[in-house]
């Protein structure tokens, strides 16, 4: 990775320095940083992490890795060490003496939960506890028994078989990649790089220059494509999910890994595709997204939020052109001019978020453009205030 400038280190310790010399009065909700402020709203709407994502009781859950992982990276750039307790107290709530998670089971090859594996590797770096290694090689474990297509992509769960879901790639391919360089397997790094190459050859819509959501193998389910197996449409978030994927893994592949070339194309590609339908009014981008601007379609901020993180990240580590800052920018811009609105007491709201959208199950999610417009849009999901605290992080230092 590239060694941090000395503007940026001299701009975290700005942010540092605003935190702690007004913490008791909880001076967060006044900090000029986005990420700051977003994250402290959050710990006063949800005291406790296994709160977020509307839950009732804990569970271990992507979204609680997304949100967690969130936090660490703020506690990295701040040192404030209430960002650290809060992601910890989560892993700790939902793991036991012996290491063992709650009310997980492997035998659902559910991709989502390696999710909250990536805050592991931090937690156990920070405090040798054992516990957090065993539930590193529990993931691990189930990676390796997990159902593949017969080109060896992952299924998204045992649920959906022979399916590869955009989103999947996010929650294990990190995880996966970081394994890897760990723990001494690089024969593990080209199956990372192929679970990317597999999704990208069958989701890619030569049409639209977008991945559709997801792929059927066996193109049995009805909302696939008889021919191609492809889901109808490209979905923003799913996009969202693969686009911060790339940009998350390149952390761990070396510069010689083959396919990596290949993956770092790809990432240029899409943000091309992006920056050329990027909403002129707002900087964001469309629920639906091979569908833009069509009625009853609305800008999607948690998709606007994983884009421009990915893009700032992009353009910070050298795998974008410089040219898509002003993409970044406006896109950022947008979400704090149109969609982040503060009250009278400081606390902050995203709005805008789609819920969930999926493929399948019961009931039945058909993939059509009526039913991704039609899916609930929540304030302060965590899909949307995950990626946004990531995206002020990065907006943070590269603006210094």
């Amino acid at each position: 990775m590239k060694k941090t400038a000395p503007t940026v280190i001299a701009a975290l310790m700005i942010i540092t320095l605003f935190i702690s010399c007004g913490s008791k009065r909880n001076r967060g909700l006044e900090s000029p940083f986005w990420s700051v402020r977003m994250a402290e709203s959050e710990m006063i709407r949800n005291p406790s992490l296994w709160m977020v994502d509307f839950v009732t009781e804990k569970k271990w859950n992507y979204t609680h890795g997304l949100m967690g992982l969130s936090f660490l990276k703020l506690f990295d750039v701040t040192g404030e060490e209430r960002y650290y307790e809060y992601a910890r107290g989560y892993a700790d709530s939902l793991i036991d003496d012996a290491g063992n998670i709650h009310n997980y089971k492997m035998e659902n090859f559910n991709i989502d939960q390696v999710n909250p594996g990536k805050m592991m590797f931090i937690l156990y770096d920070s405090t040798g506890d054992q516990r957090y290694e065993k539930v590193i090689h529990t993931l691990h474990e189930q990676l390796q028994k997990q159902p593949r297509i017969a080109e060896g992509g992952f299924w998204h769960k045992n649920i959906y078989p022979e399916q590869m879901w955009l989103d999947g790639l996010y929650m294990g391919a990190p995880f996966y990649a970081q394994y890897a360089v760990r723990y001494d397997r690089p024969e593990e790094l080209s199956d990372v790089v192929n679970q990317f190459l597999i999704v990208a050859a069958h989701t890619y819509d030569p049409a639209t220059g977008l991945y559709r959501h997801a792929f059927d193998a066996s193109r049995r389910m009805p909302w696939a494509d008889t021919v191609t197996g492809q889901a109808p449409h490209a979905w923003g978030r799913a996009m969202g999910w693969y686009s911060m994927a790339i940009v998350d893994v390149l952390d761990f592949l070396p510069e010689d890994q083959p396919g990596r070339g290949e993956i770092i194309e790809i990432l240029r590609g899409m943000i091309q595709k992006l920056s050329e339908i990027q909403d002129t009014a707002t900087g964001g981008w469309y629920q639906v997204l091979d569908r833009s601007g069509d009625e009853g379609n609305y800008i999607e901020t948690s998709c606007t939020a994983m884009f421009t993180y990915t893009i700032f990240k992009g353009i910070r580590m050298g795998y974008l052109d410089e040219k898509y800052l002003d993409v970044a920018e406006k896109a950022y811009r947008g979400l704090l001019e149109n969609f982040i609105f503060t009250d009278e007491s400081g606390l902050v709201t995203m709005k805008n978020i789609c819920g969930v959208a999926g493929l399948g199950g019961d009931p039945y999610r058909d993939g059509s453009y009526e039913y991704y417009i039609g899916e609930e849009i929540r304030d302060n999901d965590p899909k949307g205030v995950g990626p946004f605290i990531m995206a002020s992080l990065e907006y943070e230092m590269i603006q210094k």
